[in-house]
């Protein structure tokens, strides 16, 4: 037999290198990655500054406790201040820049950008806007077509991979103080409603932004503001406010889906859609099929606060379903909070109240949606 030259050697180690090769681009798994890091995954917060640094609070977050996602407001709800991260182009811009330059694992950086009234990137910092999705809708394709990828734009431009939009909450109740009222609802009718939404939600992918249906069950009958308490939605509420999410989910449309503080004693007599097993992964990802990262809304609005402890809505929103807990820390500041509920979902599994398992299924569906990320 001839001697093996280099050459022929190698060729038995070249399917063995480029193994190791794909191993070392493949992302972490829940199973190769510690507690610690999963849990910060798991967290979205608000937080204070038009600007950061390694000292901040924020900052410490993002590094010491591996905090997946931040979400900007242009106003202070709780000082009454405008300028709270949002000043201007240019500024927003380096600021994404400095907090994405602190995280190992790529951030979320979310805002409201729906159109109309709830638009963080407005005129008085020197944005582009649009108009309501209610008006947009009405005025036809053309113009969700357009204002959904100049808000893709504007969101990609200034350094945002997140726009908590489109809303796909069917607009019952036209006096609804959260929804109708303000004309954040495409239209009355679901079957605009889910047609509106996925242009609107294409525009932004193709832009490089991700959407998020809000608010699941569906707000749009809803009396009142979770903002101010928890809406009682049991005999408003119908399924007809379940088609735009059964038709989006099926055409694979969403990239996150925002749950609501609604509560429908038809749907569970004890708890809110938030901290509803039955709600999330039973109608969400069993009826309706959805797989996708579920993200809760604001849980410091007074529909949960008032109701619940932190710790209690946290257990609860987790075992309900959801994936990232969402901060705003605007209706009132806490520069602790990402601290606090880190430490309390890392006590519940020490304590054995939730499982490591539940922890990896969250983790693991938060990086395959990062890996979208550009």
């Amino acid at each position: 037999m001839l001697p093996q030259t280099p050459e022929v050697h190698m060729l038995h180690y070249r399917p063995l290198l480029l193994l190791f090769s794909i191993i070392l681009l493949l992302p972490a798994t829940a199973h190769s990655t510690d507690l610690d890091t999963m849990i910060g995954q798991m967290l979205m917060a608000g937080f204070r500054g038009t600007s950061v640094e390694a000292t901040s609070p924020i900052v410490q977050d993002i590094k010491n406790r591996h905090l997946g996602g931040v979400v900007l407001f242009d106003r202070d709800v709780e000082l009454g201040t405008t300028g709270r991260n949002i000043t201007s182009p240019e500024q927003v811009k380096k600021l994404n820049r400095q907090l994405q330059s602190f995280a190992a694992i790529p951030l979320f950086i979310a805002v409201d950008q729906e159109g109309g009234r709830v638009q963080r990137l407005n005129e008085s910092t020197g944005f582009h806007t649009t108009p309501s999705a209610q008006a947009i809708c009405a005025s036809g394709e053309f113009k969700v077509r357009t204002a959904g990828y100049m808000t893709g734009m504007n969101l990609s431009a200034n350094g945002f991979n997140l726009d908590f939009a489109p809303v796909v909450d069917v607009n019952s109740n036209p006096e609804s103080p959260a929804i109708g009222a303000m004309g954040r609802s495409f239209s009355a009718d679901p079957g605009m409603v889910t047609r509106c939404a996925e242009i609107f939600a294409g525009e932004l992918k193709r832009s490089g932004v991700l959407s998020c249906l809000k608010h699941f069950p569906g707000h749009g009958s809803a009396g009142t503001d979770s903002h101010a308490g928890l809406p009682d939605i049991t005999t408003t509420w119908t399924d007809a406010e379940l088609i735009p999410y059964r038709e989006l989910i099926a055409k694979n449309v969403p990239s996150l889906i925002m749950t609501g503080h609604l509560f429908n004693a038809t749907l569970d007599p004890t708890y809110p859609a938030t901290l509803s097993k039955k709600i999330i992964t039973g109608l969400l990802r069993t009826d309706l099929g959805y797989d996708g990262v579920i993200i809760t809304d604001d849980m410091n609005m007074k529909a949960i606060t008032t109701h619940f402890s932190q710790k209690e809505a946290i257990l609860l929103a987790i075992e309900a379903g959801a994936d990232i807990l969402l901060f705003g820390n605007n209706l009132h500041y806490d520069p602790d909070i990402v601290k606090t509920a880190h430490a309390i979902i890392k006590k519940l599994v020490t304590d054995k109240a939730l499982s490591r398992r539940r922890i990896e299924q969250s983790y693991d569906r938060i990086q395959q949606l990062k890996e979208q990320l550009s």
